[in-house]
């Protein structure tokens, strides 16, 4: 009997853990491009703007997504849809693999971001139906570090594997590892919780009117606003750096080796891997949310600041300097448990769905503009075929980072302090 409650009791874990797993996956194949940057441009004959908008695909598909796949989750659970999106991402990757044609690339890209755009809500909302709802900004955190686990295997890992067997091969592994795992997550995941401890016990699935009220109200609030714009700018350490053009400008503007540069840029992975759950029990300790928001935005600013402008910064010193940059941005996950403490409970994955639809805009955005930055500053030189880039161009259009991190400490002025509870009207 004992052990019978013991396995029980670890089944909501696993559950979460097997959600957090595919976000851990799509990430993996989110940053993939920024690895083979160089390979994609050489393959497709790419421009800077050109390997930018490609890149971008994913996001054309995720951003618009996310509203739909907030009431989706709402209304139908996370189990089904996790799989299909699962399945989906490794349609994409497959395309993306085995195709000579850009629009293709593009295409599967694109199914890519389609798949993707359940991860991260899918996992939360798992983590809202199975785990306490006292700690979300902590779970929020420990989901946020998995992913950022995949993408550190995405730039160590896969720099390795496509030395070894080629982008093309590589690909199609990874496609392969989606199918299994959709497999798996069919297998595990439940949508209902039997605990009548829990507060997700027997509660009535909402219609598609309820829903779509609950989403009118949650657009008409300001916070829900200020609160994804805040999340939005943080975000760019990884959606504008991490994912694809930190990769090469510690190459082409700081003189580092492909390894050099995937290890160096891992490190930001890294950074947000250790501080988001850090970040979520610390505000859940003070029971604030601003402050920490506050506090850290300004040292993020200080050390992108130096990552860009400082020169004759040695491998060591850009590694160290980037797992803090991680470290500190990685305060962004604390939006979400805000956004779930100005909702009801009820309609948790439509406003998780909605704030993350802000926070992804960046990579949508700005991984395309950095590109055409970079090709206006572009002086003529070609390594291989392919573009290089001066530091002093990816100086200036990188330099979108900072600034928008200089707005994310206005902002964090307009976004009301909830210290950790959800208001009466939201339980």
């Amino acid at each position: 009997m004992i052990k019978k409650r013991q396995i029980y009791n670890l089944t909501p874990w696993i559950i979460c853990a097997l959600g957090a797993l595919y976000y851990c996956y799509e990430y993996f194949l989110r940053i993939s491009p920024s690895v083979m940057i160089q390979e994609l441009m050489k393959a497709y004959n790419l421009t800077g703007a050109q390997a930018g908008s490609l890149s971008a695909f994913y996001y054309h598909a995720y951003v618009p997504m996310q509203i739909i796949v907030g009431l989706m989750m709402d209304r139908y659970g996370p189990r089904r849809l996790l799989v299909m999106a699962c399945m989906c991402c490794a349609v994409g990757t497959y395309l993306f693999a085995g195709t000579q044609s850009i629009i293709i690339a593009e295409l599967g890209r694109f199914f890519i971001g389609f798949g993707s755009a359940f991860a991260f809500v899918g996992a939360l909302k798992l983590a809202t139906i199975w785990l306490p709802p006292n700690r979300f900004a902590l779970i929020s955190g420990i989901i946020t570090s998995l992913g950022m686990i995949g993408a550190m295997a995405g730039d160590i890992m896969l720099r390795s594997l496509v030395d070894a067997m080629g982008w093309k091969l590589t690909t199609y592994v990874s496609a392969g590892v989606g199918v299994v795992l959709a497999l798996i997550l069919w297998a595990v995941v439940r949508d209902v919780n039997p605990s009548p401890t829990h507060p997700n016990y027997h509660v009535r699935r909402l219609s598609f009117h309820d829903l779509l009220l609950g989403l009118w109200g949650a657009l008409r609030n300001p916070q829900i606003w200020f609160n994804g714009m805040l999340g939005f700018l943080l975000y760019l350490s990884l959606s504008a750096f991490g994912e694809l053009w930190g990769i090469p400008y510690l190459e082409q503007a700081r003189g580092l080796s492909k390894m050099q540069a995937a290890n160096a840029n891992a490190m930001i992975f890294l950074g947000w891997a250790i501080g988001s759950p850090c970040w979520g029990w610390f505000s859940d300790f003070i029971e604030r949310r601003c402050a920490p928001l506050f506090m850290a935005s300004i040292a993020t600013l200080l050390v992108a600041c130096v990552i860009l402008y400082v020169p004759n910064l040695s491998f060591f010193s850009m590694s160290f300097l980037l797992f803090f940059f991680g470290l500190l941005s990685s305060v962004q996950v604390l939006v979400f448990a805000i956004c779930r403490e100005v909702t009801h409970f009820r309609i948790a994955g439509t406003a998780i769905a909605l704030t993350n639809m802000f926070v992804m805009i960046g990579g949508n955005f700005f991984q395309p503009v950095i590109g055409k930055l970079l090709d206006m500053g572009w002086s003529g030189a070609l390594m291989d075929g392919t573009r290089v880039y001066s530091a002093l161009a990816y100086q200036a259009a990188l330099s979108v980072i900072p600034v928008g991190i200089l707005f994310a400490i206005i902002l964090t002025f307009f976004v009301r302090e909830t210290h950790g509870l959800i208001s009466t009207e939201n339980k």
